[in-house]
């Protein structure tokens, strides 16, 4: 538990209004910048006026482009290829996490100029990343994925043939990490609901992965408390809307810290198939799947790993979701499964079928879930397992 080592991190700024330091931050690493948002949330509100007003003050030139879905390969070589003839001293994100992980390879690959795909993890050749990456700033307007403060960007391909892999180095990870609870406040209600289970899920699956240390387990857990108190309130838009996204704004940060030090779990192994050959929105897939996987996990331990120390991580994650002390841990797992099953219910979080999964394709899902978060589950999981897994929330 304390042998462990921390991988870089971004110099984090965190609070409501910390996006007034964005401009100077810019400014130290020149007078040339390009801006990556997404298609409407953030451009549409008078942040953004202001923003461009403070950048013109300090005689900053920028270019600025949109993300409008989750980034793909050919995106982000089109976008490294249309700004290929500029020399951009830096490269601020301010979005979701889509729009993060594309500003983050594009960031990479301005310099090198290199298609994407000869570095995406199981797709290609592999190379190693060797950059120079262009300084990076990362401006989360989303509580969720945790990207401003991890080293990969993932890029999808979606139909028949699809994938979903991550183009990943210490060289991508932020130099800044500019994380304003402020800016949540745009964020409609189905969005807060994914991308907050999403960060549920990070922080749960990396407190029980097998890497997982003293070091992160002190942040998944003060992140699951925080999203605890935070997450239905701000859902359904009750009390102290500025407390709560801070709380949640919060939460997804050290998610994506956690994730980054010592991975995830099955429900992010399954994610990446099941986002690359479905519509289905990432946090989504977190989001109705988690409760299912637990139980999946916690049954599969009982059954031949009783000694596992995830299931005393669980009944704790228990103790602090319920809010209750547990004597029998039967009924600390059955609680835990039952909070989550809750929060999906309440969040109204589709089900896969939704999204045109059927039985018949079950298999090759499964089939294509065997990678990186898989490999950190608590336990292994066999096919049968998984299959039972989706089929609770088919």
């Amino acid at each position: 538990m304390f042998n462990f080592s921390v991988a870089r991190l971004p110099r984090i700024e965190f609070g409501c209004g910390t996006i007034k330091k964005l401009p100077d931050i810019l400014s130290s690493y020149g007078l040339h910048v390009l801006l990556v948002t997404g298609a409407r949330s953030f451009v549409n509100t008078d942040g953004w006026n202001i923003l461009l007003s403070e950048l013109r003050q300090r005689s900053i030139i920028w270019q600025h482009c949109t993300i409008a879905e989750e980034p793909s390969p050919g995106l982000i070589d089109e976008l490294v290829k249309q700004y290929a003839a500029d020399s951009f001293d830096a490269v601020a994100g301010i979005g979701g996490g889509s729009t993060l992980d594309a500003a983050k390879a594009v960031a990479g690959l301005l310099k090198i100029q290199r298609s994407v795909m000869d570095y995406l993890e199981g797709v290609g050749p592999e190379l190693t990343y060797q950059g120079p990456a262009i300084p990076f700033i990362a401006v989360p307007t989303t509580a969720g994925t945790g990207s401003e403060a991890t080293k990969n960007a993932v890029l999808s391909v979606q139909g028949e043939n699809g994938f979903k892999k991550s183009f990943r180095h210490d060289k991508l990870v932020a130099e800044y990490a500019i994380v304003d609870p402020d800016l949540l406040s745009s964020c409609p209600p189905g969005v807060i609901a994914a991308n907050g289970m999403d960060a549920v899920t990070q922080l749960l699956e990396s407190y029980v992965s097998t890497k997982s240390n003293a070091f992160t387990d002190a942040l998944a857990i003060s992140g699951l408390q925080a999203a605890r108190n935070a997450l239905m309130p701000l859902y359904h838009q009750q009390g102290e809307l500025a407390q709560h996204r801070e709380k949640m704004a919060y939460a997804a940060l050290l998610s994506g810290i956690t994730l980054a030090q010592v991975g995830l779990g099955s429900v992010h192994g399954l994610a990446s198939p099941l986002g690359a050959f479905y519509p289905i929105p990432h946090g989504v897939v977190c989001g109705t799947l988690v409760a299912a996987a637990t139980q999946v996990n916690i049954e599969a331990m009982l059954a031949r790993d009783p000694g596992n120390q995830a299931l005393a991580k669980y009944l704790h994650v228990a103790e602090i979701l319920c809010e209750k002390r547990f004597i029998d841990p039967d009924a600390a797992f059955n609680a835990l499964v039952a909070q989550l099953t809750q929060w999906t219910n309440e969040l109204n979080l589709p089900r896969l079928s939704h999204y045109g999964l059927q039985p018949a394709n079950l298999n090759k899902v499964i089939a294509n879930c065997r990678g990186n978060s898989m490999k950190t589950n608590p336990i292994v999981l066999d096919d049968h397992e998984i299959h039972q897994l989706l089929l609770a929330r088919l």
